[in-house]
């Protein structure tokens, strides 16, 4: 089943000889519980692409749809609620909240929501994470790897639909980051969550059940479909 689709997909900058065409016409549909790498050169689109899907970041021309539901046609607060409750999503850079505990940071999107956590489900969230011993610990007593174990946990507290990691293992040593694609390899397959993933490694990339390659703003190979 489709959860997520794009169609002539472009997203421009700026204007005039100073223009940049990120995004080229892309069309591209996700399956409901699968697991795909987008990849390309530096400059290639890959992060505007995610962005874009994840309602980040609005497109110049064409559509997304999640669940047949048109993003770009939502209010700034319905996609703004849409984005906390369906999707996830992890970065580079961690981006967990200083001054707040491993745990205080995954119950973080919940307290904002004001939902109630499901603690069955976050205790075996936790278990996956192997991040238990560290509940109590402020970030700044972490490793880059248990940081981003949390910020995992964190997008995943509400349950999302859909999680989209950018460059995930980018500030990881190599074991570290394979550990990282390890868990959301088995996240995927535990708890069915959509994953999209956004790296420059093919190491990485190649972990995926499907691998769409970028050139130049534009579908250049996809594993899983004919190029578009």
């Amino acid at each position: 089943m489709t959860i997520l689709e794009c169609t002539g997909l472009s997203r421009l900058y700026g204007t005039g000889e100073e223009q940049v065409k990120a995004l080229n016409g892309i069309s591209l549909s996700l399956e409901q519980g699968s697991f795909t790498a987008i990849t390309g050169p530096s400059g290639s689109g890959k992060s505007t692409l995610l962005h874009v899907l994840g309602g980040l970041d609005r497109p110049t021309v064409g559509k997304v749809l999640f669940r047949e539901k048109d993003l770009y046609r939502l209010s700034d607060n319905q996609l703004s609620i849409l984005r906390r409750r369906q999707f996830g999503f992890v970065f580079q850079s961690y981006n967990l909240v200083r001054e707040l505990t491993g745990l205080e940071n995954i119950l973080l999107p919940l307290m904002l929501d004001k939902r109630a956590p499901d603690d069955a489900y976050l205790n075996k969230l936790m278990d996956i994470l192997g991040i238990r011993q560290r509940l109590d610990h402020l970030p700044s007593a972490m490793s880059g790897g248990q940081q981003q174990r949390f910020a995992i946990a964190r997008a995943l507290a509400n349950k999302p639909e859909i999680l989209f990691a950018d460059e995930p293992t980018g500030n990881l040593d190599g074991q570290t980051g394979r550990m990282v694609i390890d868990l959301l390899r088995e996240l995927n397959r535990e708890l069915g969550v959509t994953l999209v993933l956004v790296t420059h490694d093919l190491g990485v990339a190649e972990q995926a059940e499907r691998i769409v390659h970028l050139t130049d703003g534009k579908i250049a190979r996809d594993s899983g479909g004919a190029n578009r």
